[in-house]
């Protein structure tokens, strides 16, 4: 009869040990990114351009999941209309600036959606999950006046 405490407690500390593992979300892909900008193109559509900035700068879960999030850039001006991770470039236009390649890749992006609506763009970008500059490949895709962007960090 001592025995089933013990055994209960285990049981229960063995369980409890088990659920506090850490669970990893796969990293986002392509077509992740490529859902996450249709997602924003379909809420444009619906709700408008203002409602879906709104949501972005809020960091609303539909737009920003981990490492893939979206956020939104004037076509005709290059700036930024919505970050959810770097707001401090919100309002700006930084479509000359280059990556630490030396590469206009926002320039890129304009010229893409200005060209063909959708498309992809690669550059190096510092990763919020790491902390790191990291080669990483967006989405672009071109709704009205604004561009829509997604993109995933490079293994």
């Amino acid at each position: 009869m001592k025995l089933l405490p013990v055994l209960a407690t285990f049981t229960a500390a063995a369980m409890l040990s088990f659920y506090a593992l850490p669970v990893h979300a796969a990293e986002p892909t392509e077509k992740d990114a490529i859902a996450m900008a249709e997602r924003g193109a379909a809420f444009i559509k619906a709700h408008g351009k203002d409602e879906m900035i709104r949501k972005v700068a809020a960091r609303d879960p539909s737009f920003i999941q981990g490492s893939l999030y979206v956020d939104i850039r004037d076509l005709n001006t290059g700036i930024v209309l919505a970050h959810p991770v770097n707001p401090s470039i919100v309002g700006k236009d930084l479509t000359d600036v280059p990556d630490a390649s030396g590469k206009k890749y926002r320039r890129e992006i304009i010229d893409l959606a200005a060209k063909k609506g959708s498309g992809w763009v690669d550059y190096q970008y510092k990763n919020p999950a790491t902390g790191k500059l990291e080669p990483k490949t967006t989405y672009i895709l071109r709704v009205g006046d604004v561009v829509l962007e997604a993109g995933i960090y490079k293994k």
